[in-house]
């Protein structure tokens, strides 16, 4: 059986060791040009030499979007932009633009892989951009199992699919709210996610009088998707055919790439290793739970309508908060790095790339050895833990008394 890719979002040089560490067979990232996240942290020149020896070194993929809708003030700087990736030795490109296409067939060897947004919900499609030379395709978010199915019977190229993450309203991502709303153009990597945004009604000649769409007081998430979670039907990826299964996520958190690459690793594995006897582990739902999201769906997978896309709820929950990362070793303690108020005596949880999570009381000391009472963002403190593991996270959960 195929072993598929898992391919992990990488928002900045700390969010792509933590995907490594957490077991993601290729990442992907956004250079300081070019692509769909101008608000993640992406990477310079040099972070992206330094990661892409990291990750060879692990076995891992880099691949770098250059994804935008190109205008014409772009062209002149693409083919030198993707000749210092090429010199860099990622392992592919994400372009949606056909003029990116073209540049990036030109000034490289590079594979090339056709961004979502390009919009293939169709095998000839797929064939189209097979036969002009492209390597794989991440297929639009809108199609069913049945529609993958097809396409994968017709093409030979590799095909990439998200299982996990943020789901958009706009058809694939392509949008014009934002621009529109605050001249923040998404396809130019600066979404402002309009779409998130508490909306209300008002009548032309009242204005000023606003009446909530009533599904919460605080007004009407009309336009907010499900966030995708397919956890529960690794089988029906993996027998489908997809090459790679992509995780959407560069704007997220270091505890939300760490805790869903680790839930697929641990759920592919299992699978490959006895598709027979393999049954989801409730264990990998319940940590997807600990990471913030909104309400989890299967997108368009099983109905080509997306039934229940939309939430009528607030925009994001989590059952547990994230309060620091362990960097290191340190007199005989872990070294963290916390991101959020830690008080000494408080039962966390600690997750870590190997093994299952676990329960500890922590105390805090200074880098000096002196107790403390508290820690908070941005502090380096010494915890004494069971076990120190590099790139462990430290977290709260919220079911307990804080």
């Amino acid at each position: 059986m195929k072993r598929p890719e898992l391919l992990v979002p990488a928002g900045n040089l700390e969010k792509a060791r933590v995907a490594l560490a957490y077991g993601a067979d290729a990442i992907y990232l956004g250079g300081q040009q070019f692509g769909l996240r101008a608000r993640a942290g992406n990477f310079t020149r040099e972070e992206i030499e330094v990661i892409v020896g990291e990750a060879h070194q692990r076995g891992v993929k880099v691949y770098v979007t250059v994804n935008i809708f190109a205008h014409n003030r772009h062209l002149e700087a693409l083919p030198g932009y993707v000749e210092e990736l090429a010199a860099l030795e990622v392992d592919g490109l994400i372009v949606a633009d056909p003029a990116v296409f073209n540049l990036a067939k030109r000034h490289s060897n590079l594979p090339i892989h056709i961004s979502t947004q390009a919009n293939v919900t169709n095998w000839e499609a797929a064939l189209f951009w097979e036969e002009l030379g492209a390597s794989r395709i991440n297929l639009a978010r809108e199609l069913t199992l049945d529609e993958i199915a097809a396409i994968r019977g017709r093409v030979s190229l590799e095909l990439e699919a998200f299982i996990h993450g943020a789901m958009c309203l706009a058809y694939s991502g392509r949008c014009l709210l934002s621009a529109q709303m605050t001249g923040r153009s998404a396809n130019l990597g600066d979404c402002a996610q309009s779409c998130r945004w508490s909306y209300a009604l008002m009548e032309a000649k009242r204005p000023g009088e606003y009446y909530p769409l009533i599904q919460e007081s605080e007004g009407s998430y009309i336009l907010n998707s499900r966030d995708l979670c397919m956890i529960q039907h690794i089988p029906e990826l993996i027998q489908v055919g997809l090459d790679s299964l992509k995780i959407e996520g560069r704007m997220k958190s270091v505890h939300y790439v760490a805790a869903v690459t680790k839930t697929y690793r641990e759920a592919i594995d299992a699978y490959l290793v006895n598709p027979q006897d393999y049954r989801p582990n409730q264990a990998w739902l319940l940590e997807l739970e600990k990471v913030s999201h909104r309400p989890y769906g299967t997108g368009f997978y099983f109905d080509p309508q997306g039934p229940g896309q939309a939430v009528r709820a607030r925009q994001s929950v989590r059952s547990a908060d994230f309060l620091g990362v362990v960097e290191g070793a340190h007199q005989g303690g872990a070294l963290v790095a916390v991101r959020n108020r830690i008080r000494s005596g408080e039962e966390l949880e600690i997750l870590t790339p190997t093994g299952p999570p676990w329960r500890q009381q922590i105390l805090l000391y200074s880098l000096d050895g002196d107790p403390l009472p508290a820690a908070h963002a941005n502090d380096k403190v010494v915890v004494p833990l069971d076990k120190v593991e590099p790139y462990a996270l430290l977290r709260r959960l919220r079911a307990e008394p804080r």
